[in-house]
């Protein structure tokens, strides 16, 4: 059975560098050929990100709380993630994603903000019920020459992480 995971992401300017940096740790993290991977680009819905209701925007949101894995990027903005994701994860409910894998991803300038995936990031998406295997990735820009490198680095990290709470599943009370 192939994974489900959907990769957001939240830069108002299309195909952007952190779509770039989403891909590569989703490519580093998962084996080839394990996965089914659809990416929603909120730059190509930023038109009905705002319209209520929306079938577009229900069928995306559903995609993406069926999913086993979520990658949720954006860039720095203020500190924090932008506005396009954040109006995109309003449209759940409370413990709308409850069952998704999530890794936040944020990606800045430098690393003043190196902290803004763990800090405003996570809380949101384990409010929405998400499990978060580790803090949140931050990725400076001016590493894209090196971003195998970097992301490898965080995948493995992430791997791990995912590996230890996988063996406790042997071990916990049927729910």
């Amino acid at each position: 059975m192939s994974l489900k995971v959907t990769i957001v992401v939240g830069n108002p300017k299309p195909q952007s560098r952190t779509l770039k940096v989403a891909e590569t740790l989703v490519e580093h993290l998962l084996a080839p050929g394990s996965y089914e991977l659809q990416v929603i680009d909120l730059a190509e819905h930023a038109d009905e990100i705002f319209a209520w209701p929306s079938e577009k925007m229900s069928a995306l949101n559903a995609r993406v709380a069926e999913s086993d894995l979520a990658v949720f990027a954006s860039p720095t903005y203020k500190a924090t993630y932008t506005g396009l994701l954040k109006a995109f994860l309003d449209r759940y409910p409370a413990n709308g994603l409850e069952g998704l894998v999530a890794i936040p991803v944020l990606t800045g300038a430098n690393l003043m903000h190196s902290m803004g995936p763990t800090v405003n990031l996570v809380p949101l998406l384990i409010e929405l019920g998400a499990t978060i295997p580790g803090g949140g990735f931050y990725f400076v820009a001016a590493e894209m020459d090196r971003l195998d490198e970097v992301v490898r680095e965080a995948a493995s990290t992430y791997a791990a992480n995912i590996a230890r709470v996988a063996a406790l599943a042997d071990h916990t009370r049927p729910a």
